[in-house]
């Protein structure tokens, strides 16, 4: 008997009808002689609305309750789908992320799963339940309820394959797997059969929403075989697996882009390696990612700083550098909104050279004003205007031969 985690995001349980499909699908998985294991999002934009409660009352709204408020979401949806399998006469329990066992450091908003204790799971697995987890939440070790952030389901899901060790995790979701980029920005982008657990990494990072990075991560950790595909439609998904043989050997495999990019200028640091562990501790005290950082001399004993950050942290990160104005000993902070990150990904760039000069050439000739650049073995990131970001991954999505190719036309007999 295989044991199978599978993951259904917000979309695919977004209504009693929907349940009702992934109920169908749960059971089929089932029937096929698997040990099941479900974990679910809150219904369709639960989530956001609320957020919007919270913000009606508040407009810093403390974390330790909106983790409580968070988690409720996805406890309707584990009922509801428990319930819809219980109709079917199946045998399924639900279960809350602290009573699957899932165990979080004590960071409200963005907590990290430090142990999963599976006792409880593998019992009601052995009495021939369908176990169905609220995804996105977990338990502290002082009994604080805490949510994982964005994208916490995945996370959950392949943590919980990690643990049982599953056979496989199934991530569904709206759409029918990876693309080289976002479908919606370009119509030609085509499916990927398979992608690496790296490459994949990548792409989560710099802004491809269909898998969370540390869902990836997770996967990458403890050798989760992966899956995505879609609730709606019955069609093969795209593996993210160890990179051995991938289906084709490309210099880049896809482009992502984020929309939500800040930038930062700290003008006049004190221009020695103190004044980088001071700033950039600082912000990791106040759990703020920074992503891309230039620095430029510009006197002996003076230097400017510039990162870049989530457009939802920026308030944050600014007020974080006021605080220590004094133990920085900057001039000025200044800040950048209405800006996105547009970035290559391919494990083919480390053999093959040329990318970086085909992308900037390519954003050149497009008119697209590169503001940060940043690079490693498998990317290479520019920050650009936001109003421009659409135009540059069409263009690179062609440039980067990862277009849809169109059948080839009969040639008319003479």
């Amino acid at each position: 008997m295989g044991l199978v985690v599978q993951k259904f995001g917000g979309t695919s349980v977004g209504s009693t009808e929907r349940i009702r499909k992934v109920a169908d699908i749960v059971a089929r998985t089932q029937a096929e002689g698997n040990q099941v294991v479900v974990t679910v999002s809150a219904m369709g934009k639960t989530t956001d609305q609320l957020v919007s409660l919270a913000n009606e009352l508040t407009t810093k709204p403390p974390q330790r309750e909106m983790d409580v408020l968070l988690t409720t979401g996805e406890q309707v949806s584990v009922a509801l789908l428990t319930m819809a399998l219980m109709e079917k006469g199946l045998k399924a329990r639900s279960m809350t992320g602290w009573q699957a066992g899932i165990l979080t450091d004590k960071v409200h908003g963005k907590a990290r799963i430090e142990e999963i204790d599976t006792t409880r799971l593998r019992q009601s697995l052995e009495n021939g339940e369908i176990v169905v987890v609220a995804g996105f939440q977990g338990v502290s070790s002082s009994g604080e309820i805490t949510t994982l952030g964005r994208g916490g389901s995945d996370t959950t899901a392949v943590a919980l394959a990690g643990s049982l060790q599953a056979d496989r995790c199934e991530i569904y979701t709206d759409v029918t797997g990876v693309f080289t980029t976002d479908p919606r920005v370009v119509p030609k982008a085509r499916k990927l059969a398979e992608i690496s657990h790296e490459e994949m990494l990548e792409l989560a990072n710099l802004g491809a929403g269909v898998l969370h990075p540390r869902s990836v991560e997770c996967a990458m950790t403890h050798k989760v075989p992966l899956v995505v595909r879609s609730s709606f439609v019955e069609e093969e998904g795209t593996w993210v697996k160890e990179a051995d043989k991938m289906e084709e050997e490309r210099n880049v495999r896809g482009i992502a882009h984020d929309m939500q990019v800040a930038r930062i200028k700290v003008l006049g640091l004190p221009n020695n390696t103190e004044s980088f562990t001071r700033l950039f501790g600082i912000l990791a005290k106040k759990h703020i990612n920074v992503d891309m950082i230039v620095q430029s001399e510009h006197e002996d004993e003076r230097m400017d700083v510039a990162f870049s950050v989530h457009e939802d942290e920026l308030d944050q990160a600014r007020e974080a550098l006021q605080e220590h104005e004094e133990e920085l000993g900057y001039i000025k902070v200044l800040s950048e909104t209405n800006l996105a990150k547009v970035s290559a990904v391919g494990a083919g760039m480390v053999t093959n050279p040329g990318v970086a000069a085909k992308m900037f050439t390519t954003l050149s000739e497009a008119g697209v004003r590169i503001k940060m650049v940043s690079t490693s073995e498998i990317k290479i990131s520019c920050v650009v205007p936001k109003d421009q970001a659409a135009e540059a991954v069409r263009e690179l999505h062609t440039a980067f031969d990862l277009d849809v190719k169109e059948p080839a036309k009969e040639k008319a007999l003479v």
